[in-house]
């Protein structure tokens, strides 16, 4: 019976061409479908029935009331940096045309539609002296990663991106625009801000900005073969315990392949390295122990303009494969972490890039929204290539070793391996979701994402 009602979704679907408003629809076969549905993540395929090519916000109500009249699946994509596995038949927009940035520098806010990127925002914000507090990608879509939380490169300092959202303009699964706002419709506010996209295609945001011109930031690299990994981590995590709580930093553990595209000096190296953004006074003294630790591969650390700040962490900026998951750390046991450093080192199944988070300092603060797990201390990604079940037979051992001290996962790491839920949000906060998800989506048209259920 199911199987009918699927095919019979598609062959109603497969009819469609053009809206009577002119709205773009795109379908299996046609001209430009593939290019449409394809993400920054090639780790998964997505095969829509239909596609609707958003350019405007009447385009997204239109493709949501599409979707509810027939319920289809329905999906958003902005960028597709954070899909959570292969998705066949149904309904997605793409909102990547939705490119709109506008700031009001007097208010520090600006106004970015759902398919802005953080570049795009800082470039805008970056003449008046202001910054958002964007990840460390800049081809990262801004409202999808802020839904999700939002982990900055200055998080400690100012929070989660979350935290400093004025208003969402957004579609529900009923086909309704909504302004929402903390004082309009709080629970949904609430909801928005944690859940992704689940209760809503959020079309539309506005978002607070700091006042910052300038930052001390960078890394500092050592080669793993020359130093023991497991000393470098636990230096660096008794270091943590002595910086000022507006100090952001994460340790990361990556193995290079030997390509010719690749500098020298990273060129099939395991390479250990700790990065850092400040906005105080004497960068230099703060990270003093650091340079400590052992002989340095490569040192960035230096005062640079906040346009620059996607340098810290140099995130490949290319699509590619890959499978990776997260923990959410109350404490770091450094010899448990050495043994981690052993699990995902070079000698492991497929390559896997470790990073941990620092968290704390104004992360920890309570807000008017569902992301979850502010006690935690640190945050573990896991990241590796291969096929998916090659990624499980590294990442499960790993995160298995930490879990005594694991609260959770983070929405925004979880990347297919597994489809899973648990462990996304608390008890009480997967309760108050799931009243939300039965209220505005009581049909789950909203099932392509992780994290929210009705019950």
């Amino acid at each position: 019976m199911e199987q009918t009602d699927h095919r019979e979704r598609t062959r109603r679907t497969d009819q469609v061409g053009r809206t009577g408003k002119g709205t773009v629809l795109l379908r299996p076969g046609g001209a430009g479908y593939a290019d449409e549905c394809a993400g920054f993540q090639l780790g998964f395929a997505q095969g829509p029935a239909v596609v609707f090519a958003a350019a405007s916000t009447q385009d997204v109500v239109t493709a949501v009331r599409y979707a509810a009249a027939r319920n289809l699946p329905l999906g958003v994509q902005a960028t597709g940096h954070g899909l959570p596995g292969d998705a066949e038949g149904g309904v997605l927009v793409t909102t990547r045309r939705m490119d709109r940035v506008s700031i009001d520098p007097e208010a520090r806010t600006a106004r970015v539609q759902a398919g802005v990127r953080w570049g795009q925002v800082v470039a805008a914000a970056a003449p008046y002296g202001l910054a958002p507090l964007n990840g460390s990608a800049p081809g990262v879509g801004a409202v999808s990663y802020t839904l999700g939380g939002g982990l900055g490169i200055l998080a400690r300092e100012f929070g989660y991106a979350a935290d400093h959202v004025r208003w969402l303009e957004a579609v529900t699964p009923d086909g309704t625009l909504r302004r929402v706002t903390p004082a309009s419709q709080p629970d949904l506010y609430w909801g928005l801000l944690g859940a992704g996209q689940n209760l809503a295609v959020v079309t539309e945001m506005e978002i607070g900005l700091v006042p910052v011109r300038r930052l001390y930031g960078g890394s500092l690299a050592f080669d793993g073969a020359a130093v023991d990994p497991a000393a470098v981590l636990r230096a660096y995590e008794a270091w943590t315990r002595t910086v000022p709580d507006g100090l952001t930093s994460s340790f990361a553990a990556v193995p290079y392949p030997d390509l010719p595209a690749l500098p020298p000096r990273l060129r099939g190296r395991y390479v250990l390295s700790v990065r850092v953004a400040w906005t105080g006074a004497d960068g230099d003294r703060l990270t003093a122990p650091l340079r400590g630790i052992a002989p340095v591969l490569s040192d960035s650390l230096r005062t640079m303009p906040y346009t620059d700040s996607h340098t810290i962490h140099s995130d490949p900026d290319f699509p590619h494969a890959y499978y990776g998951d997260s923990a959410v750390l109350e404490a770091l046991d450094v010899d448990r972490a050495g043994k981690l450093l052993s699990l995902v080192g070079p000698g492991a199944a497929a390559p896997c890039v470790l990073q941990l988070n620092h968290l704390g300092g104004a992360l920890s603060r309570p807000a008017p929204n569902a992301v979850p797990h502010r006690e935690g201390r640190f945050l573990l990604r896991l990241l590796t290539g291969g096929g998916r079940d090659t990624a499980r037979a590294v990442l499960d051992p790993a995160f298995a070793l930490l879990a005594d001290a694991t609260l959770g996962r983070s929405l925004n790491f979880a990347f297919g391996a597994g489809d899973r839920s648990d462990g996304l949000y608390g008890r009480q906060t997967r309760e108050r979701l799931a009243g939300l998800k039965r209220r505005y989506d009581p049909a789950n048209l909203l099932c392509r994402n992780y994290g929210v259920s009705a019950c």
